[in-house]
């Protein structure tokens, strides 16, 4: 099971982007007093009591040119569809039409909602969050957003309806991938062309995570389980109309995956929001293979291919360990490269190095490339050891963990990289103080 998803929601100007920056923990969504002022949609990962779980900050949903009214209402639809908790925020000034309108919504989804009055900044002031009972979601929660008043108890509340955790239904050594990228650069074509040779296809699951449907097959005697997200069913026209929605059903897809294939239009070439739903999947550590699709509709040379690696390389820097895979879905070609990468990955995600072996290399590399000194202060590697699998982890002992600089922790990483075999998997390194 992935993370449970709390969205956030409410008519504009009541403070959502200030208490999403708060249960996240940054300043992510821009925060004005400017109403609608934050621009995107925005995804963030929340911790309560060691609980954790993503947020969704519907602020950030466009709906163009849609009128007041109808924007916060779509945004509502849009965020109750994708929510397990919907926290409902209204202003102490009290409650508006647009509130009762949100309210009428909410009740409609059967999702349990928190409710919350915000800009509550002191015990005074509670007096004035007694007309919000009106609403009919029971006990208002007092709170203040700027000053994280409150988040505590509004908080304990929200994580009392997550959903029970069922666990991975799956055995380890099923290897599980999905497909991200933009609508429509070919991930449902690309699925049907993978199940539609000579396959062994055990079962559509559906309902094993709300929001996907899983399609279990075998190949070769290996099985596999392709996580199918929302994005490749139609969902109406608010989900057609734009590429933000497409975020968040990557995000639960990723978050169930051993392999990630971030599925690029080799037609229209890249663009932004490929990198950001990349950068989700590099983030949450998962082996990632890139595919370009539609490389049939591509004029070629000896050279295109070669350009358009270089140009991928260029944009996706943080994906360098990524192997890339041109292929059509349509006319099926190359499509026979794409399950020995994502077996090739899989097993890299998963490879343990024995310490003996792992600490002859990295001392070796420290040896020849001592850490630059910083302030009259060099770093020292005593040894170092791997924590854990999915991805590979790496914990390095030296003496001051502060002194370990990203462009040194880089070549680290680069040398186990070298060392070993890792591709298609990100590597993490922990700095730790030597006791």
């Amino acid at each position: 099971m992935g993370m449970p998803t709390v969205a956030i929601v409410g008519r504009p100007n009541v403070g959502k982007s200030t208490i999403f920056n708060r249960i996240v923990g940054e300043r992510i969504s821009i925060v004005e007093d400017e109403p609608g002022v934050t621009r995107d949609r925005i995804y963030g990962t929340g911790e309560w009591l060691t609980t954790y779980f993503h947020v969704i900050d519907t602020g950030g949903i466009d709906i163009g040119d849609a009128p007041f009214l109808e924007e916060v209402r779509q945004q509502a639809e849009i965020a109750i569809e994708e929510a397990d908790v919907i926290i409902f925020v209204n202003s102490r000034e009290g409650v508006t039409s647009a509130d009762e309108e949100v309210a009428k919504i909410l009740f409609r989804s059967k999702k349990p909602v928190v409710l919350a009055v915000n800009k509550v900044d002191n015990p005074e002031m509670r007096s004035q969050i007694y007309d919000f009972y009106s609403l009919g979601f029971g006990e208002p929660f007092p709170i203040s957003g700027s000053h994280g008043l409150g988040l505590g108890d509004l908080l304990d509340e929200v994580i009392k309806h997550f959903p029970a955790d069922h666990g991975d239904p799956y055995d380890e050594d099923v290897i599980k991938f999905s497909l991200i990228g933009r609508p429509n650069v070919g991930k449902s074509s690309l699925v049907n062309a993978l199940l539609g040779e000579e396959r062994v296809i055990v079962s559509p699951i559906a309902g094993t995570t709300r929001d996907a449907v899983d399609t279990p097959y075998i190949v070769d005697g290996q099985e596999y389980v392709i996580i199918d997200t929302a994005g490749m069913r139609k969902r109406g026209k608010v989900y057609e109309s734009t590429e933000k929605y497409s975020v968040l059903r990557a995000l639960k897809a990723i978050e169930r995956s051993d392999v990630v294939l971030v599925v690029l239009d080799g037609e229209e070439g890249i663009r932004e929001q490929d990198k950001r739903i990349a950068g989700y999947a590099h983030e949450a550590g998962r082996a990632i293979i890139i595919v370009v699709n539609k490389w049939d509709a591509v004029e070629k040379d000896e050279k295109t291919m070669r350009n358009f690696e270089e140009k991928i390389r260029d944009q996706f820097q943080f994906l360098d360990y990524a192997p890339i895979v041109f292929l059509s879905a349509k006319t099926k070609k190359r499509i026979g490269t794409l399950l020995p990468a994502i077996q090739m990955a899989s097993e890299n995600h998963a490879r343990r190095v024995q310490s003996s072996v792992l600490n002859e290399v990295i001392l070796d590399a420290a040896a020849m490339n001592p850490a630059p000194a910083d302030k009259g202060k060099r770093l020292k590697v005593y040894y170092a050891t791997q924590v854990s699998v999915k991805p590979p982890t790496f914990v390095v002992f030296v003496n001051e963990p502060e002194l370990m600089h990203f462009s040194y922790e880089r070549f680290l990483r680069n040398t186990i990289r070298q060392a070993f075999e890792f591709e298609g998997t990100p590597l993490k390194i922990i700095a730790r103080k030597r006791k």
